[in-house]
Parts: C-alpha cells; sequence; structure tokens
C-alpha cells in the first residue's frame, strides 16, 4: 500500500520548526494541502508562505485552540485526511530539587494534552472525510527510561500508550492511528542536552531520517503501532512482548 498524498488535507501541530516543519515540506511536495499550527507566528507564517499553506496560531494544551485548527482546516479546504500531533517541549525540570510545577504542566500540556485534544479534535473531521490517519510524534523515551529528563518520558510514555489503546476504537471508522518515535533528533528541543549527548557519543538523527520514517508509516497498513528512529537501524514498529495474563486456579 502506498499512502496517496497529493490532493489530502494534512494538519500538523508544532509545524514551524524541527520535525513538523520538515514533514511540511515533504507532504507539500508530494501535493498535499497543509494548515500549519504553532505558537511561533514569526516561522509559521513564513514557512506557509513559503509552501502555500494555511498557518493559525495553535497552542495545543488549550483544547479550544486544536478545535479551531481543525476548524480552520475544513472551512479552508473542505475535509482534514492526515492530522500529525508533533507539537513537543523538554520539561526542563526534574521531580527533586529543580522540579518546577509550572514547567512541569507546561511538559505535560503540550505533550501529552496537545496530543489527546488533538485526537478528539480530528476525530469527527476525519469520520466526515470517510476515514483518516492520526500520527502522534512520541520518541524513544516513550519506550525507554530517559533519566536526564524523566517527566518528558512519562508524557512520552502516555503517548505510546494513548496510540497502542486507541488503534481498536479508531479502526471502526476509518481512522488509524501511529506514533512516531525518535531518539535524539536535530532539532530545538535537544538544545540544553546537546552537549551532554555529544559528550556522551550519542549520535544524533538527522532530521530527514525521521521524515523518511514518517513516509513509510504512512505507507503501511497498521494501526497502534510505535516506529522506532534510531541511527544506523532500519525504522519498524518496535516488537513489544505481550503482558503475562492471568493464571487461573486448577480445578481438580
Amino acid at each position: 500500500m502506498t499512502y496517496r498524498t497529493e490532493g489530502t488535507v494534512a494538519l500538523i501541530t508544532g509545524g514551524a520548526g524541527g520535525i513538523g516543519a520538515a514533514v511540511a515540506r515533504r507532504l507539500a511536495g508530494d501535493g498535499a494541502r497543509l494548515v500549519l499550527a504553532d505558537v511561533d507566528d514569526d516561522a509559521g507564517t513564513a514557512l506557509a508562505a513559503e509552501l502555500g499553506a494555511l498557518y493559525t496560531h495553535c497552542d495545543v494544551s488549550r483544547p479550544e485552540d486544536n478545535a479551531a485548527a481543525v476548524a480552520a482546516a475544513t472551512e479552508r479546504y473542505g475535509r482534514l485526511d492526515l492530522a500529525f500531533l508533533n507539537a513537543g517541549v523538554a520539561s526542563g525540570c526534574g521531580l527533586g530539587a529543580d522540579f518546577d510545577l509550572a514547567r512541569y504542566r507546561r511538559a505535560m500540556g503540550i505533550n501529552l494534552d496537545g496530543v489527546v485534544f488533538g485526537v478528539n479534535a480530528a476525530i469527527p473531521a476525519l469520520v466526515a472525510s470517510g476515514g483518516g490517519t492520526i500520527v502522534a510524534t512520541a520518541s524513544m523515551a516513550g519506550i525507554v527510561g530517559i533519566p536526564h529528563d524523566p517527566i518528558y518520558a512519562a508524557n512520552k510514555h502516555a503517548v505510546v500508550g494513548l496510540v497502542r489503546s486507541l488503534a481498536d476504537n479508531l479502526k471502526p471508522l476509518g481512522i488509524r492511528v501511529q506514533a512516531l518515535c525518535p531518539s535524539f533528533a536535530d532539532t530545538a528541543i535537544i538544545a540544553d542536552s546537546r552537549s551532554m549527548l555529544e559528550e556522551m557519543g550519542f549520535p544524533i538523527l538527522d532530521v530527514s531520517e525521521v521524515v523518511d520514517t514518517f513516509v513509510r508509516l504512512l505507507d503501511g497498513e497498521g494501526t497502534g503501532e510505535c516506529w522506532f528512529v534510531i541511527p544506523g537501524r532500519e525504522s519498524e514498529p518496535f516488537g513489544f512482548r505481550r503482558a503475562p495474563g492471568p493464571r487461573l486456579a486448577r480445578k481438580d
């Protein structure tokens, strides 16, 4: 199966930079019609002008902003086929003396609530279009622990769990839901940890590798999958082990 991009309508949150902007350029080059949603109005407006897209201001931690972004897509283009829920931030705090309630709530609001509110806003529009695809940017931090930012790992684990749990619920509606799980990619989100990663010798992903996996993810037929993107490895859905089930008492 090859995803037919030409003529589709895609909403991208966090679309003004990083992975969102790179995916936007690829989709636009393949003929998609785009709505870029972000809080960076200058960068978002400039990219929208470059790509012939629509830009809308959207704080994904606010349900009404997500609903407005979806409405912008349907009002401009008459439909919605793809929602790429990509906005994300590092937490900037830990759980000890460095805990900061405002930073915690900001990280959870963008990284988790932004996906929940985005899914909630997108479902009716996707159903009205006859079905579609939701892709949420999680992270390898949603699959393994990240000691230097446990709050980020917590909300990304939640996104992974949400995607895996939604798949069967959305399938009858004709909606696929997938998670994109890159390791550390060359975007602004690693600005504060780049030097640490380089000292550790940890390879940093080129954003183009994440975009290539995004396209492969769209071309597949699966749902509820979590596609890892790791330097030097071919991307594919992560193979979760089955959880142990209950063991019933034997009746003699």
